[in-house]
C-alpha cells in the first residue's frame, strides 16, 4: 500500500520510522512550515531517508490537492497535525486519510486534549485513530485505546510513557486494518463532548483557595506546558514538579521552605514544590531557589 505520511515533531518521526522499518512504501512526507532555525525532526529524518518532503502553509490551495493527487497514494497517515486539512486534501488518496488524536473522542476534541482530563481530575483518557473530515476532530472512529491516568501523572508522563508509544502502535494497527478492508467507520455522537481550545497561560493561574486536589491536578496537567503559575511580589512563579502534603495554613502562605522543597498552603492541605521557574530565569530546584533567597517561610503567593 502506497502511503503519504503527514505530521511533525517526534511523534510524526516515530510513526514514519515505524512504517519504514516494516517495509511500507511512503510516497511523500508532509509536515509543517519551517519555524526558525530548528529543523522539524520528521522533516530531518525524511530527508535522511531520501523521501520527498512537502511543507505547504495551507491545505486549502487547489495546487496542493493536485500535487497530492499526483502521488497516487492509497492512504494518508496523519500523525500530530496542527494545520486544518479540508476534505479536498483528505480524500485525495484512494482510501482517504486516518488521523491520531490523544483522547477518547468525542471527549476532549481540540489541541490540548491531554492537559484537560488531568486538570479535570479524570481517572482515564486514551487515544483515537479516526477518519478526519471538515469538522474539528469530528470524523468517524476507526480504533480507540484507553489509558489510566495515575494519581501523579503529569502531561509529560502521560504522553511520553503511554500515549506516544501506544499511539505509534495504534497507527500501525490501523494501517493494517485499512489494508485488510476491516477498518470501521463508527460515527461520533454529535451531542457528546465538545471542542476545547488550547490550554494557555491564562487558564493555569493557581488559586490557592481551592482544594488541594484541584490545585495539584492543575499543576500536573500543565506540566511541562504551559506551566501552572502563581505570583510572588508581582512576578510570576511557574510550578512544575510537586507533591501533596497534609500540612495546613492560610491559603497561599509558604508554610516551610528548605532543602525538602517549598510547602504552600491550599484550602485543605498543601503543595510541596520540588521544581519551579521564577520570571526571567530558567528552571531550578526549589532548594536552589530557597538557597538564593528567592522565598522563605511566611511569604504569601498569589
Amino acid at each position: 500500500m502506497r502511503l503519504i505520511v503527514h505530521g511533525q515533531q517526534a511523534f510524526g518521526k516515530a510513526v514514519l520510522e515505524a512504517l519504514l522499518e516494516r517495509g511500507e512504501e511512503v510516497a511523500a512526507v508532509y509536515c509543517g512550515p519551517d519555524a526558525g532555525s530548528r529543523v522539524d525532526p520528521l522533516k530531518e529524518f525524511a530527508l535522511e531517508r531520501g523521501l520527498t518532503v512537502h511543507q505547504p502553509t495551507s491545505y486549502k490551495n487547489p495546487e496542493v490537492w493536485a500535487r497530492m493527487d499526483d502521488l497516487k497514494a492509497d492512504l494518508c497517515v496523519m500523525a500530530y497535525v496542527t494545520l486544518f486539512v479540508p476534505d479536498e486534501a483528505l480524500n485525495t488518496p484512494r482510501l482517504g486519510s486516518i488521523q491520531y488524536h490523544p483522547s477518547l473522542l468525542p471527549d476532549h476534541k481540540g489541541p490540548s486534549s491531554i492537559n484537560w482530563p488531568i486538570i479535570m481530575g479524570k481517572k482515564k483518557t486514551g487515544l483515537s485513530i479516526f477518519w478526519p473530515d471538515n469538522g474539528l476532530d469530528t470524523g468517524p472512529i476507526l480504533l480507540q485505546k484507553e489509558v489510566a491516568i495515575g494519581p501523579d501523572d503529569t502531561l509529560g508522563s502521560l504522553y511520553f510513557n503511554h500515549l506516544f508509544p501506544m499511539g505509534v502502535e495504534a497507527m500501525l494497527e490501523s494501517v493494517d486494518l485499512v489494508r485488510e478492508g476491516k477498518a470501521p467507520k463508527i460515527p461520533q455522537d454529535p451531542d457528546a463532548g465538545s471542542y476545547e481550545g488550547w490550554c494557555k497561560k491564562e487558564n493555569v493561574e493557581i488559586d490557592w483557595s481551592r482544594p488541594v486536589d484541584e490545585v495539584y491536578n492543575l499543576i500536573r496537567g500543565a506540566n511541562p506546558q504551559p506551566g501552572a503559575w502563581t505570583s510572588q511580589d508581582g512576578k510570576q512563579l511557574q510550578i512544575f514538579d510537586c507533591r501533596k502534603t497534609a500540612a495546613t495554613g492560610e491559603p497561599g502562605s509558604v508554610i516551610d521552605a528548605g532543602d525538602d522543597g517549598i510547602v504552600i498552603a491550599a484550602a485543605d492541605g498543601s503543595i510541596c514544590v520540588d521544581k519551579l521557574r521564577a520570571e526571567g530565569t530558567g528552571k531550578t530546584t526549589a532548594a536552589e531557589y530557597v538557597g538564593t533567597g528567592g522565598v522563605s517561610s511566611g511569604a504569601r503567593l498569589g
